[in-house]
């Protein structure tokens, strides 16, 4: 058995491994309410997988771009309206030299329309998230925080994006 320092490798294997667990950012809880009367037009077994699915996606995808002032890593999520506002989030903080995280704690989800037409889909989601501020690496203040966000996500060729994404009180 090899052995650095006198601890073998598989020792220090098994260290490094619990250290990746214990620092790895953990999945928020989501609870996601019954879709039965969400407007004229039925929700499809797989268009709810899909609209769960793609949204929290684009929570990775905004934390990503947020983190590292990126706003190319919205491309996957988000389009219109709410890439607007979030490009021009990270453009200020650009300019502010910050860099933001968003740890997600638990999202609760309801979804209120569906259009006839299948071309968007509008939820409700009480988050509760904790926010880290970084300046040149170095976090400045964290923050927990608990909204509600409306949010209208609209069909792509391959998932739903998120078009509208507004935060407000719950």
């Amino acid at each position: 058995m090899t052995k650095v320092g006198g601890i073998s490798l598989a020792a220090i294997g098994m260290m490094v491994a619990g250290a990746l667990l214990l620092s790895a950012p953990t999945e928020p809880t989501v609870k996601v309410a019954p879709m039965d009367s969400v407007g004229p037009r039925k929700v499809e077994d797989q268009t709810r997988t899909s609209i769960i699915r793609d949204y929290l996606a684009g929570w990775k995808a905004m934390n990503a771009a947020l983190s590292q002032n990126r706003a190319d890593l919205l491309d996957s999520a988000f389009v219109g309206k709410a890439r607007e506002k979030l490009t021009g989030t990270i453009q200020e903080q650009q300019k502010l030299g910050i860099q933001t995280s968003y740890q997600a704690e638990s999202h609760d989800i309801k979804v209120v329309f569906y259009s006839p037409d299948g071309l968007s889909i509008q939820l409700l989601d009480n988050v509760a998230y904790d926010v880290d501020v970084k300046e040149k690496g170095q976090s400045i203040g964290t923050s927990q925080v608990r909204t509600r966000y409306v949010t209208v996500l609209s069909p792509t060729e391959t998932k739903w994006k998120v078009r509208i994404f507004q935060g407000g009180t719950p």
